[in-house]
């Protein structure tokens, strides 16, 4: 299902990506000879009446328009006037500047979507607040409700992540608005430095110090991992764990702090099943973590309780009010894109926050199984990003041939083909280089 999740995520902004430029060619008189949604040999085809070939190809990486144009192939003299390289520069930033707006436009109709139709989150109200940590140390306390971010109301706790991501890597005063249990408010300053810059994914939340508040969780078991020692030692869905080696289990918080601690060690079990005492001999499998720490791992999951009707926030715009989150939301995320890039640069932030297709399939399967409004936000949050990175000045994407028209409008005419050619084959290297840099940071977090 992860895969298919990111088979339609990518295909959804590759289609949405392709068809900008094909739309202003075509309208812009250039002639398009294929439009592909994924790479290699096509699976199926169709060609229209003005000649272009739509096809889906087995790799989906991505996808492409390829249109008429003399610097590919010879043109025949009565089809001059539709190939590419023979329009105005003016035309041409066009058609390149399409794919990346149809992004934009999707995401900001995506988001407009979501606040029309009404946005779920959790109220930010602290469950946990780690000793020594920022929040600790800045008087943020169990049960208080954070309200304010650096004076910007935030009612959710996906608004308050969102408000401190722009911390990362910085030395700043972030300013928190709080609300006591008994309805008191106050305000804490908490002083980061450096904030989470060397996390390889860094957590706002964990970073601060603060956990949500959680509802109560008894040691009930959901899913369990075929050929996992869960399911070797006989666990099933809907077993409760009662006791390990004779200690009562009070909840599924202390059953994980349990195997944790007791990595290759056997453990017996009591576990309540269809009202009926079982008991049971588990040996939780060995787990090295990426900091060398080894822990328990069981291969079972948690039953996920629902939150209350008063822990939830939903908020529902009118259909005018929408089109302004949707555009604010839009621009929003693509300064914190080019932000991101900018501080990864400058190396306030690491480069192992890179991610490639494997990150993006598992964030595409989480955010499915999150519901239609999950996945909706995923796609709008990852067209922005591929609008932005299509944007970037560099050869090979439609920000460096933007570039290349810009310099020939600015000297009257084009840039020597052999600046081009070596243009072309550093882009092609740089964007190699980020590739490999994604996919190794992919696999590093198996």
């Amino acid at each position: 299902m992860t895969l298919l999740y990111f088979i339609i995520a990518i295909s959804v902004l590759v289609v949405i990506h392709e068809y900008g430029h094909f739309w202003v060619a075509r309208r812009c008189g250039v002639k398009v000879l294929r439009f592909s949604v994924g790479f290699g040999k096509p699976l199926w085809s169709f060609t229209d009446k003005q000649g272009t070939e739509f096809s889906v190809a087995p790799i989906p990486l991505g996808g492409y328009v390829k249109m008429l144009d003399e610097r590919e192939a010879p043109v025949p003299d009565h089809l001059l006037d539709q190939a590419f390289n023979r329009k105005s520069p003016a035309a041409r930033i066009a058609i390149a500047s399409a794919g990346p707006l149809a992004n934009f436009v999707f995401a900001f109709l995506a988001y407009w979507l979501l606040s029309v139709s009404g946005t779920t989150g959790l109220a930010p109200v602290v469950g946990q607040v780690d000793e020594g940590s920022l929040a600790g140390d800045a008087g943020i306390r169990r049960g208080d409700e954070i309200i304010s971010i650096n004076g910007d109301a935030v009612n959710t706790w996906q608004e308050v992540s969102w408000a401190l991501v722009g911390f990362i890597g910085e030395d700043a005063a972030v300013d928190i608005g709080l609300m006591s249990a008994s309805g008191g408010q106050r305000q804490v300053t908490v002083q980061v430095s450096d904030w989470l810059a060397h996390e390889d994914i860094p957590d706002p939340l964990a970073g601060l110090g603060v956990e949500p508040r959680q509802p109560e969780l008894p040691a009930d078991v959901g899913d369990v991992l075929d050929g996992g020692a869960a399911a070797r030692a006989g666990l099933l869905a809907g077993d409760r764990v009662l006791q390990v080696n004779g200690q009562a289990i009070a909840d599924w918080y202390q059953w994980v702090s349990v195997v944790r601690a007791a990595p290759g060690e056997p453990l017996s079990l009591t576990v309540l099943r269809k009202g009926q005492e079982l008991t049971l001999s588990l040996t939780p499998e060995r787990k090295t973590l990426e900091d060398g720490t080894v822990t328990g791992f069981v291969g079972a999951s948690v039953v996920v309780p629902e939150y209350p009707a008063d822990w939830l926030r939903t908020t529902h715009a009118g259909l005018f009010q929408g089109i302004g989150i949707g555009a604010q939301k839009t621009w929003d995320y693509i300064a914190f894109t080019l932000e991101s890039l900018w501080k990864m640069l400058l190396g306030d932030v690491s480069v192992k926050n890179l991610s490639g297709p494997i990150t993006i399939a598992k964030v595409a399967g989480a955010s499915a199984s999150g519901g239609l409004e999950s996945f909706i936000g995923f796609l709008a949050l990852l067209s922005v990003s591929l609008g932005v990175l299509n944007l970037l000045p560099v050869p090979m994407l439609d920000g460096g041939h933007i570039l290349f028209c810009l310099a020939e409008i600015a000297r009257g005419k084009p840039l020597p083909e052999r600046v081009q050619v070596v243009a072309v084959q550093f882009g092609l290297f740089l964007l190699l280089s980020l590739m490999l840099v994604a996919f190794y940071n992919d696999i590093s977090r198996l």
